[in-house]
Order: structure tokens, then C-alpha cells, then sequence
């Protein structure tokens, strides 16, 4: 399976993110783990590790969340200078099943999206397929 450098998980709920970094830590997959707990946290970690080697390839991205939600981080994230993007892999992971969601999620430049929580099998499949050895 494949290891990337930096993973960053965007997501208000401690408790899922305590469990993601769980999993990642379990399957050894990533050299570095961010956390933020909003959409703007997020932003500023980018700003702060983009270019660079520590600069996330893949952004768990959860849609609710206080301060800047995971639409709004979209829109913002647009706005970043080309190197802070790189060829990010973004995966909304949400529990929301809400139809306009799930449209705006299909309408975004994203990878894809995928339902709480997420799973070992999950994880190895995004890995496989957006990462190579």
C-alpha cells in the first residue's frame, strides 16, 4: 500500500479525528498527520506547509463544521496560489445525506465523497487508487 508524505484531516468532531488518526497511525500510511477542526484552520495550515515537503497530498474534508464549513473551504482554497494546491486528493467525509449536499459535493473539484466513518477498507482504496508505490 502506498505511503504519502502528509495527510490533513478537517473535521470538528475530536472524536473522529481521534479515530482517523488512529487509523492512519494503525496502517502506517503517513509520514505526517495535520489535524484542523474548521475550514480556516485549514486554510492556515496549508498556507503555512504549501509548497513544501510537508504540504498535504490528501485533505479529508468534513462538510459541516463552525467558523468555515467544507464548501466554504472549497471556495477559498480556489483562491490559493497554484504551488499551495498542488495536486491535492480532496475526499469530503461527511455523515450528511442531504440531497443539495450531495449535488454541490458532485458540482465541486474534488475527488470524491465518502460516508462516516471511515473504514480501513476505505482508506486502502483511496490510497490505491490516487497514490501510487
Amino acid at each position: 500500500m502506498p505511503k504519502i508524505t502528509c495527510a490533513l484531516l478537517v473535521d470538528d468532531d475530536t472524536t473522529a479525528n481521534f479515530l482517523n488518526k488512529r487509523l492512519f497511525q494503525k496502517l502506517d500510511v503517513a509520514e505526517k498527520l495535520l489535524v484542523a477542526l474548521n475550514g480556516l484552520e485549514a486554510l492556515q495550515l496549508l498556507q503555512a506547509n504549501c509548497p513544501g515537503p510537508e504540504c498535504p497530498q490528501l485533505i479529508l474534508l468534513d462538510i459541516n463544521m463552525p467558523v468555515m464549513d467544507g464548501f466554504e473551504f472549497l471556495k477559498a482554497y480556489e483562491q490559493l496560489e497554484l504551488a499551495q494546491r498542488q495536486s491535492v486528493v480532496i475526499i469530503m467525509l461527511t455523515t450528511s445525506l442531504n440531497p443539495n449536499d450531495v449535488e454541490k459535493v458532485e458540482r465541486a473539484q474534488i475527488t470524491g465523497l465518502l460516508n462516516k466513518p471511515l473504514t480501513e477498507a476505505a482508506l486502502r482504496r483511496i490510497l490505491d487508487e490516487h497514490f501510487e508505490d
